[in-house]
């Protein structure tokens, strides 16, 4: 059972502390935030695959703690640095590996952990990192539950591996299927471009341009108009590709019905896009509560908002 989105109060934020989040993303973050203060045990905040640290720094100016962001790239880092110096935020940057065994040396027993969207293993990292170092909570909102090293999911949870559901990574892609758009012409754009790409491909097999799938760059989607033709020549030139003289009318159609055969066959995965994502999530619930924790599973904003909006929310008992 999941809870509905909680009453956590809205944040008013200061002056300037949005700075380059797009809307969408800052409506996240600001309701990740939110949650997180709602719901706050602990003295002071670590902030989990931080980026630039924008969440970091809603906690820190609401707070007045001192929130340790831990981030892989370092180019990241000091940006992040640099804005929590210039606006007098207690804020520390720390580079580093989440999967070393390094990266342990940031936790300690007076944290509450935080993790918007962290990708795969790196949510698991960060849940096993903060039940080996008895952190006081956890909140955390996964995402893109593929991206892990093993070939196949590895459950956490007792219950989770007598299971014994096997999901490979590509099952794993299903509950990301799920997209936020922004309106009709986002819809046909993308319809469009994906028929101009299954097209595109069914042509350079089919004429043994290319020997399998070849990726295409991202193309601006002013340039669709330009119609299919158009569309094959600029993928050509993008793979240093030379084309054979074809019916470019008789590929768009074929990718038409790649289109709608694709779509149908996502019908079916739909069904099973949240409950998979459900069932992930509980089985993280079910092993901080072997280790102590409460836990609770809610969402923390709408699916128009974004639809990766369930959190993992944990507290000492």
């Amino acid at each position: 059972m999941i809870d509905s989105i909680g009453e956590a109060p809205h944040l008013t934020l200061s002056r300037g502390l949005d700075s380059g989040v797009p809307g969408r993303k800052l409506e996240q973050i600001r309701q990740m935030g939110s949650a997180c203060i709602h719901n706050h045990h602990g003295s002071e905040w670590l902030e989990w695959c931080s980026g630039k640290g924008f969440l970091g720094r809603i906690l820190s100016s609401q707070t007045e703690q001192k929130v340790t962001s831990f981030e892989y790239q370092q180019a990241l880092c000091d940006a992040g640095q640099h804005e929590a110096d210039r606006r007098g935020l207690s804020m520390q940057f720390v580079q580093g590996d989440a999967f070393d065994e390094s990266s342990k040396q940031v936790f300690n027993a007076n944290q509450h952990a935080v993790a918007l969207h962290a990708c795969g293993d790196l949510h698991v990292t960060l849940i096993q990192r903060a039940v080996d170092a008895k952190l006081p909570a956890l909140t955390l909102s996964p995402c893109c539950y593929h991206l892990i090293q093993n070939e196949h999911y590895q459950p956490l949870s007792e219950l989770g591996r007598q299971a014994e559901l096997s999901l490979t990574k590509q099952e794993l892609r299903i509950p990301l299927q799920e997209t936020v758009t922004g309106g009709e012409r986002v819809k046909r754009h993308r319809e469009q471009e994906m028929v101009f790409r299954l097209g595109f491909d069914a042509l350079c097999q089919q004429n043994q341009v290319t020997e399998g799938y070849e990726p295409v760059p991202s193309i601006k989607k002013s340039q669709l108009s330009d119609g299919f033709e158009h569309f094959c020549y600029w993928a050509a030139a993008q793979k240093s590709l030379t084309l054979p003289q074809v019916d470019f009318e008789h590929y768009e159609l074929v990718g038409q019905a790649r289109f709608w055969k694709m779509e149908a066959l996502s019908l079916v995965q739909s069904v099973f896009r949240r409950p998979l994502e459900v069932w992930l999530s509980l089985d993280k619930v079910l092993y901080l509560e072997s280790h102590g924790y409460q836990v609770s599973l809610s969402t923390f904003c709408d699916t128009a908002t974004t639809p990766r909006n369930l959190l993992l929310h944990a507290f000492k008992s």
